[in-house]
């Protein structure tokens, strides 16, 4: 499963970049407006810092609106994937977008059904939010369970689901088995994929015991 950094952060994105740990890159408006810089400009120094995917969303509400935004988007640089909701004009905008050969990444799904219709529209991705669906005492991981079910009995359908909305390690953990292509977290949560208690308590035994030797490696 592929990781894609849920962050407009670009310092974090460098940062775990450089561990080999992103393949991507997603962000929205919230993220964006966090960083206090103008909007192009994030998107473009992000793209410069990897090669993989990097998400930007459209804002209008309009077939029309989001399909001239998309390819405004898609202008910033050859790796941006322009990102739609999953509403009608969303869809029919996903279609426009990537019959002009762009990449896209249909997001707020919060049902199979939606995610049939995004694939059958040409989406490159669609993004289930795992946990906005269980805030409402859903099984957000049921979602992508059913949408890889349905992706993997009809083999023409090529688009990737991107389990989004990710919260804690478990999350991520039951996204793969779950059979996602990727999952987009937050640096934090990506961190904390390294933790686990006995981990530490290991390491801290084994120094111990090292440093009564009095020796040193190097």
């Amino acid at each position: 499963m592929k990781f894609f950094i849920d962050t407009a952060d670009t310092a974090e994105i460098s940062e775990l970049a450089a561990a080999g740990f992103v393949d991507g890159v997603t962000t929205n408006p919230s993220l964006i407006a966090k960083t206090g810089r103008p909007f192009k400009d994030v998107i473009k120094e992000i793209c410069q810092l990897i090669d993989g995917p990097v998400s930007a969303e459209v804002t209008a509400k309009d077939v029309e609106g989001m399909i001239a935004e998309g390819e405004l988007l898609a202008s910033i640089a050859t790796n941006v994937a322009v990102k739609v909701p999953s509403t009608w004009d969303g869809f029919m905008a996903c279609r426009a977008l990537s019959t002009r050969g762009l990449t896209v990444n249909v997001t707020l799904c919060f049902s199979a059904n939606q995610a049939l219709l995004a694939a059958k529209a040409g989406a490159t991705f669609i993004s289930p939010f795992v946990g906005r669906l269980d805030d409402l005492g859903l099984n957000g991981m049921e979602v992508v369970r059913e949408i890889r079910t349905i992706y993997d009995n009809d083999k023409s359908l090529k688009t990737e689901i991107l389990a989004s909305s990710i919260r804690t390690a478990l999350h991520v953990k039951e996204a793969a088995m779950a059979g996602a292509d990727i999952a987009t977290v937050p640096p934090a949560v990506l961190r904390n994929l390294a933790k686990h208690p006995l981990t530490e308590k290991g390491l801290a035994s084994f120094l111990a015991d090292w440093d009564k030797t009095g020796q040193a490696i190097l």
